[in-house]
């Protein structure tokens, strides 16, 4: 006996979920009936999206099919889908393409039943995150600790979340120069003509066009360059001058302008970093106010400028020791609750990786994180800035400008980032070198120290979507603040 299946989504509200076999049977028959449903469906629903098993293998057999330019019907997938296990006891594959047939959906509702196979698919897929984080809550485990099945059920429950989002095949090149031009058209009307983030540096930005989404860029530099105070001077950056963008109710915000960062300090504590933006941004030494050596007038700027700044969507974790999943899996949720257009790492060597091959070897493992830094860029469409320390060999040489060899297991680091920054600064090497004043050294001396004092260079090493070169910035070492470089700053007396 053949049932009458009902035509609208509406009519099919009875059926229980997370299981709706007629809308199956349904979109199976429209595209036996109309090949071209396919073009529509296939590039989001997946013969795992089916509950039955056999609906599942008869949507693989029409993909396969359909794929190979075959016009696929009842009757030439008939030879195909008698050697499905389990359709003999359905009646045998004739009857039961006969039925399918004869249920089939309209052509203009097939796309209604398509989305209702796909959101039942994702609630069983919850269903069965929630039934395996019973057991493994129940079951104590020496190899998993409770963090651990914190940290996966995250990332299962993001991929749910995210999965209409990625993995969605290829990109007609006319969608894709679409996006282009919007790309273009969005830095042409912004000021700067920047196409990403701005960092708040000019010459940088002009350079690179900005931070871009899902690019992996690499700050490295020796210690007492700066690249803490460079990265927390272009996240401060970024997020201060956030104004958020419209966006649909529940979606999660989203930037016009600037961004939402976080900020992940595995060196440093937030209250540290929080310090140095303050010092910064109120002209006061960090070293001062730690000491709670300011003036009245000092501690009023200090409270003014702690009023403008709080509201700066910053968020930093300062989690020592993290793994790399432990940070994916934080950044997805961040995204989640908050939106998330920039993502901080001080610094790449203090992660730790998670396969237990790769702790056995450093630059295996360094392969792993940075690998999958770039992966969570592309995954999160936002920039990853990451900062990373060099080599040694650096101090070995005269001339003391950072290369691409001289980055710590430099391959992986070189081949995944889009972007290698290196910072220097002259006037550190050149302290160092300080001659006894009234020597005839000290002059000379003297004179250099004029040339380079407050300047340091952002060298681009390697840059995927535009030049190589260097520009020059003003470092103020008392504020730890990078700036515009507008005119050669003197040397105070003295120096």
């Amino acid at each position: 006996m053949t049932t009458t299946l009902p035509k609208t989504l509406d009519e099919l509200k009875d059926v229980s979920a997370p299981y709706n076999p007629g809308a199956e049977m349904a979109l199976l028959g429209a595209l036996l009936n109309h090949n071209a449903i396919f073009d529509r469906v296939g590039s989001y629903l997946k013969p795992e999206h089916f509950a039955e098993a056999v609906h599942a293998e008869l949507y693989r057999l029409m993909a396969r099919l359909i794929g190979r330019g075959h016009t696929v019907t009842a009757v030439t997938l008939l030879p195909y889908a008698e050697e499905i296990p389990g359709i003999e006891d359905l009646g045998g594959a004739a009857e039961y393409l006969g039925k399918l047939v004869a249920q089939a959906a309209p052509m203009s509702a097939a796309d209604d039943y398509a989305r209702e196979i796909y959101d039942l698919a994702r609630r069983r897929w919850l269903m069965e995150i929630g039934s395996d984080l019973v057991v493994e809550a129940k079951t104590p485990d020496a190899d998993s600790s409770v963090n651990d099945i914190i940290e996966e059920t995250e990332k299962r429950l993001y991929e749910v979340a995210e999965e209409a989002r990625f993995g969605q095949g290829f990109v007609a090149f006319s969608d894709a120069l679409k996006e282009s031009i919007t790309m273009a058209a969005a830095a042409y009307a912004r000021d700067g003509g920047l196409s990403g983030l701005a960092t708040g540096l000019r010459d940088l930005d002009q350079k690179m066009g900005g931070l871009q989404p899902s690019d992996l860029i690499i700050l490295a530099g020796r210690p007492g360059m700066g690249k803490t105070a460079l990265a927390t001077s272009i996240a401060y950056h970024v997020a201060r001058t956030y104004k958020p963008a419209p966006v649909a109710p529940g979606e999660p915000p989203k930037a016009e302008e600037g961004g939402i960062v976080a900020f992940f300090s595995l060196e440093m504590s937030a209250e540290q970093l929080a310090t140095r933006i303050v010092s910064s941004e109120a002209e006061i030494s960090s070293h001062q106010i730690r000491r709670g050596d300011i003036t009245p007038e000092e501690f009023r700027r200090l409270q003014k400028v702690a009023r403008e700044i709080e509201q700066a969507p910053l968020f930093i974790d300062d989690t020592g020791g993290l793994t790399i999943a432990q940070l994916a899996a934080r950044a997805r949720r961040i995204k989640r609750q908050h939106g998330l257009d920039l993502i901080v790492v001080d610094y790449l060597q203090l992660l730790s990786g998670t396969s237990r091959r790769a702790q056995e070897n450093r630059v295996q493992e360094l392969t792993e994180i940075t690998t999958n830094l770039k992966a969570l860029a592309k995954e999160l469409n936002v920039p990853i800035l990451a900062l990373s320390q060099l080599s040694r060999q650096v101090e070995s040489r005269e001339d003391k400008r950072p290369q691409l060899s001289d980055l710590r297991e430099s391959g992986s680091i070189e081949q995944d980032a889009d972007v290698v920054l290196f910072i220097f600064r002259e006037e550190y090497y050149l302290k160092q070198k300080e001659p006894p004043i009234g020597s005839e050294k000290y002059a000379e001396w003297m004179e250099q120290m004029e040339q380079v004092h407050g300047i340091a260079e952002i060298i681009i090493a390697k840059q995927r979507h535009g030049p190589v070169g260097k520009v020059e910035v003003q470092f103020t070492e008392n504020f730890t603040r990078f700036a515009d470089l507008e005119k050669h700053v003197e040397i105070p007396e003295g120096m």
